[in-house]
């Protein structure tokens, strides 16, 4: 029996979202990157949409979630804020917390599809 998953988005407005499993993944992949453009390729992402969807979470939040350096010697590179830290912690405890509290409802759903 396979049971849906959730999909969890924190929407600021209608067409706004301010966290979603794409903006976490590409976070958590420059964390271990420390490159936008590495993180970008390692999770199939354009480095214009990776971009974009940093200035997005840049322009909602108060201080910014990445770093940058440029290049030199050791090759410039990014790395994530105290603030993009806490945000893959808090987006991660929500979505568990999601996770638990519905598990009987979509274990419901489950058994009623094919």
């Amino acid at each position: 029996m396979r049971t849906p998953r959730l999909k969890l988005a924190i929407v600021l407005s209608d067409n706004d979202t301010l966290l979603g499993s794409g903006k976490i993944a590409l976070l958590k992949a420059i964390q271990k990157e420390h490159s936008l453009s590495k993180a970008a390729k390692s999770i199939n992402m354009s480095y214009r949409r990776a971009w974009l969807l940093i200035q997005e979470l840049n322009n909602s939040l108060r201080e910014p979630v990445l770093i940058t350096h440029t290049g030199g010697q050791s090759g410039g590179g990014s790395e994530l804020t105290e603030v993009a830290n806490q945000i893959i912690e808090v987006y991660e405890r929500l979505n568990k917390e999601a996770l638990d509290a519905t598990q009987a409802t979509r274990e419901s759903i489950a058994s009623l599809l094919r």
